[in-house]
């Protein structure tokens, strides 16, 4: 998703959208460690998009446009 898509949502929204891509983060770890081989890169476009919508929580937090 792109940083404009995600400036867009409210904190509520982005929450659900973190909560989501954690999950996500879990289950590629899940199947790394049964023996299946999710595709590498994956691993590293999840932890971006986290980081990604984290930095969008924190902007709006800190300059007080969220609800």
């Amino acid at each position: 998703m792109k940083i404009q898509e995600l400036r867009e949502k409210s904190i509520a929204e982005l929450n659900e959208e973190l909560t989501g891509l954690f999950k996500e983060q879990f289950n590629l770890r899940m199947q790394r460690g049964s023996g299946q081989s999710p595709r590498p890169d994956q691993f590293s476009k999840v932890r971006k998009s986290i980081a990604k919508v984290k930095t969008i929580i924190n902007e709006i937090k800190r300059t007080g446009k969220g609800a």
